[in-house]
């Protein structure tokens, strides 16, 4: 793949990667008893109805494919906060090998149990999804198996960017995408794909108060390791975001913005009682983000905020 990652590998991912995943919904969010103040032409891309659960099948398929058939003869191996693990198993399903996921201890057994029906074998190591990682990545060496990163690698990134295409081919004047920051890799290929396309089409990140990685890290202009993370939200708290995220997000994200747990139950709530969807904590963030008015759109844009994964844990 080409360095630096460009649209044209994001519309080459969307035509491999067809024939595994679910092109999602863009609805309109209308009929509304407690309709959101300042967000009057909302629009919700609905990823938490893709395959597994999550937009995570479009990046791991996209890697699967890349990946000569006698590297994978061995099987793959990922560590996850549990949506990535699952799009790792399903990528296992897939290609017919066997699929190893390293969970942290934070991650719902709930998705442990729905990986092991995928067929996956499940690993529980270290307290967050770093620790994780680096069991994963030493057995990865160790057994010559095909690693899938959940967001540092090109082909993950350009799947996840298939979701902007989408999103551009149903709403073409959409003004603002609102998008869910766990490691990165999901809002770099969005935002690569709608800066190529749109270049004034505003991308706003946003980010759990307990695990700030990326806007500790564009403050700082440079990569920043968290001490800890405290958030509930596991899918969004690595400590430490990677190179290639970090470079297109400070050159194609406007702006990164936090809100804390509860906000994002708040807004799980919401979607639940006004909509029937039921988001994680991380697929309800960009909701949180508008409701809070952590993020205000201007007056009359069209906003498109991405509901990334689906889940229970924001619901009472």
């Amino acid at each position: 793949m080409a360095d630096p990652l460009t649209l044209a590998e994001v519309q080459a991912a969307r035509s491999r990667i067809a024939p595994y995943i679910r092109p999602t919904p863009l609805m309109p969010a209308r009929a509304l008893k407690q309709p959101i103040p300042n967000c009057e032409q909302l629009w919700l891309k609905l990823e938490c109805w893709q395959v597994t659960g999550s937009f995570k099948a479009r990046g791991a398929v996209n890697k699967l494919l890349s990946l000569p058939l006698e590297t994978l003869q061995r099987g793959i191996i990922t560590a996850s906060g549990g949506n990535h693990g699952l799009a790792a198993a399903y990528a296992g399903w897939i290609a017919k090998v066997p699929a190893t996921i390293y969970l942290p201890h934070n991650t719902p057994e709930a998705k442990a149990v729905k990986l092991r029906q995928w067929g996956a074998t499940v690993i529980r190591e270290g307290a967050v999804w770093d620790d994780a990682n680096q069991a994963a990545l030493f057995q990865a060496e160790r057994d010559r198996l095909a690693y899938l990163h959940p967001f540092a690698d090109p082909w993950v990134i350009a799947g996840q960017g298939t979701i902007t295409l989408e999103i551009l081919d149903a709403l073409p004047d959409v003004d603002t995408l609102l998008v869910a920051i766990g490691g990165g890799g999901l809002i770099s290929g969005i935002s690569l794909a709608a800066k190529a396309q749109r270049p004034h089409l505003k991308i706003i990140g946003v980010e759990a108060t307990g695990a700030p990685t990326l806007s500790d890290s564009l403050k700082a202009r440079t990569i920043v390791e968290l001490p800890s993370v405290t958030t509930r939200a596991n899918t969004l708290a690595p400590r430490k975001t990677a190179p290639i995220n970090f470079d297109i997000i400070q050159s194609c994200v406007d702006e990164v913005v936090l809100v804390t747990d509860e906000q994002m139950q708040t807004a799980a709530r919401w979607l639940w009682f006004e909509l029937g969807i039921a988001a994680e904590l991380s697929g309800a963030a960009a909701i949180a983000a508008l409701q809070s008015t952590a993020y205000t759109p201007t007056a009359q844009k069209k906003v498109c905020a991405l509901v990334c994964g689906a889940g229970t844990d924001g619901l009472p």
